[in-house]
């Protein structure tokens, strides 16, 4: 398990994050429903190259979860600009997926954050997104919110299995739903999903050109929840290299390819 011991608040919200390794910066933006443990099997093996930042996203993980709390993708790149800010971070390299691939691009677009390299991949960039499972929580997030516990959970082991090709763990299984859980945890669930808006990643597509500096766009070529087509098309508008698809992976690339993930990555570093 990644340490994430720091706290720091911005708008109101508690944000908990963490540091490790040595060298330039590197920062790491999970995607949802995840957190930053879903690195704890890559950053351990770019801590001799960098010193990589990861925090869980407002509404995720450790970070702080209410009600009537904004989770949505327009809020993530103003807390990944404030966040460069307090630590002082002048074009880090920048690993980003889902999620935080929107949140990424939408703070090198609308926020003027640089990076000196950016690997995302299997991200939330391109119309339409948002599977009929998010439509249906979306209409009917209340009732969602307040289902027993063991349906809740059984929901959860689900859902989550749908984002990788291969079976995850039961200890993976177990990192995944631990924050999704009980009166605060289950309805924070839910919330992040009624707020899944397209119009957020609308209004930064039409930005879209080539970053100026180096883009690697990876995708698992199993990906069921965004057809690697999507990586594919991402591909050819921000970056100068084709799509490294990954075989025998879905969404979830850091628990099924972790090894070329990483190895994709070291390409940008060194």
């Amino acid at each position: 398990m990644l340490n994430v011991p720091y706290t720091t608040t911005i708008e109101g919200n508690a944000i908990r994050w963490g540091r490790v390794g040595n060298g330039p910066p590197l920062v790491a933006i999970h995607g949802t429903p995840f957190s930053s443990q879903v690195w704890r099997r890559i950053v351990p093996q770019l801590t001799d190259w960098r010193t990589v930042y990861y925090f869980d996203l407002i509404g995720y993980g450790l970070s702080e979860m209410r009600d009537g709390q904004d989770v949505s993708l327009a809020v993530h790149n103003k807390v990944l600009a404030r966040l460069f800010a307090e630590w002082g971070l002048d074009r880090p390299d920048v690993l980003a997926h889902d999620f935080g691939g929107a949140t990424a691009l939408r703070g090198y677009y609308l926020n003027g954050l640089r990076y000196r390299s950016l690997t995302i991949f299997d991200a939330v960039a391109l119309a339409p997104w948002g599977s009929a499972f998010v439509q249906h929580v979306r209409k009917h997030e209340t009732a969602f919110s307040g289902m027993p516990d063991y349906m809740h959970r059984a929901l959860l082991r689900a859902y989550l299995q749908t984002a990788a090709y291969n079976p995850l763990s039961e200890q993976a299984l177990e990192i995944y739903i631990a924050p999704w859980l009980g009166p605060v945890g289950q309805p924070a669930f839910y919330r992040q999903i009624a707020q899944m808006d397209q119009r957020f990643t609308d209004e930064v597509e039409v930005l879209y050109d080539r970053l100026d500096c180096p883009v690697t766009v990876l995708w698992g070529r199993e990906d069921g929840w965004i057809p690697c087509e999507r990586g594919e098309a991402l591909a050819a508008m921000i970056s100068d290299r084709p799509l490294v698809s990954v075989p025998q992976a879905g969404h979830l690339l850091q628990e099924d390819r972790p090894e070329a993930l990483v190895a994709e990555i070291l390409k940008n570093l060194c």
